[in-house]
């Protein structure tokens, strides 16, 4: 049966991928991205839907939710993709920094403000996280790593609050219907990381002999096309964080559930 899938992060990489391979599926995609460029001809390609917004601003966001709670009666499968690794700290309008509201905050505030829609279609959310995470370590009085801030261990932490996202995700709104699961995409060439400052992963994704190990953005959308296309317990179970479709170690942080309850709860009173 066709569903609505949105995927944020769709002008790009495995988020174009993705929605490639599901609207060739015959399902109704719905594309997100901050390019106005890029975004419109993914869009044109596939005759999708599609919506700009610059998760730096929050208040873009907003607009995002309530254009899409506005435009779609269901929403079966929201996709939380989009995100980055960048440079030096820098400071959004919203006053956070970059790396934590685009990777965290801001796919935490579209989340919420499209609860109701997806409890009603019994949705499935997908966290688009990374093996990143097993650097990071969120400490609770300061979520975007500000103390000791680098690019990269700034990333592993949002990359680790996505999964406690969607573990608390699971153990909130399970009950009502909401399939929760995060995966790694493997290293995928992509543009990803064209904006990082840091040496580590400007030499990950840009040096030849590393880069010839990475997969295709095709291989690496399979488990967001296997997730937005299958039913919980067809291969896989909410509430888990996947690597190659199967479920996968990471930090041990990931597994404590009062660290993950108690960032649900600090990241709601940031977007109140």
């Amino acid at each position: 049966m066709p569903k609505t899938i949105v995927i944020t992060g769709a002008s790009d990489g495995i988020g174009t991928a993705a929605a490639r391979h599901l609207h060739k599926d015959g399902h109704r995609v719905v594309v997100v991205g901050r390019s106005r460029q890029k975004t419109e001809a993914v869009a044109k390609e596939i005759d999708a839907d599609y919506y700009l917004a610059d998760f730096t601003n929050l208040g873009d966001v907003r607009r995002l939710a309530a254009s899409l709670n506005e435009m779609y009666p269901r929403i079966d499968v929201l996709a939380n993709n989009a995100g980055g690794v960048f440079g030096d700290p820098a400071r959004t309008v919203d006053g956070f920094e970059k790396t934590f509201q685009i990777n965290h905050l801001a796919p935490f505030l579209l989340t919420r403000l499209l609860m109701d829609k997806l409890i009603e279609s019994r949705a499935t959310v997908i966290q688009t996280s990374s093996t990143g995470a097993r650097v990071g370590h969120v400490d609770l009085d300061d979520l975007s790593r500000e103390q000791d801030f680098s690019p990269t261990r700034a990333y592993g932490t949002a990359k680790l609050e996505n999964i406690l996202f969607t573990k608390e995700l699971h153990r909130r709104f399970h009950g009502e219907g909401i399939s929760a699961v995060a995966f790694h995409p493997g290293n995928v060439a992509s543009n990803f990381g064209s904006e990082t400052t840091s040496r580590l992963m400007r030499f990950i994704v840009k040096f030849p002999l590393t880069r010839a190990t990475f997969v295709s953005p095709e291989k690496g959308a399979d488990q967001l096309v296997w997730f937005a296309e299958t039913e919980p317990g067809d291969g896989w179970e909410p509430g888990n964080y996947y690597e190659k479709r199967r479920v996968a170690k990471t930090n041990p942080q990931a597994n404590d559930a009062d660290l993950a309850r108690e960032l649900w709860d600090r990241s709601q009173r940031l977007i109140d």
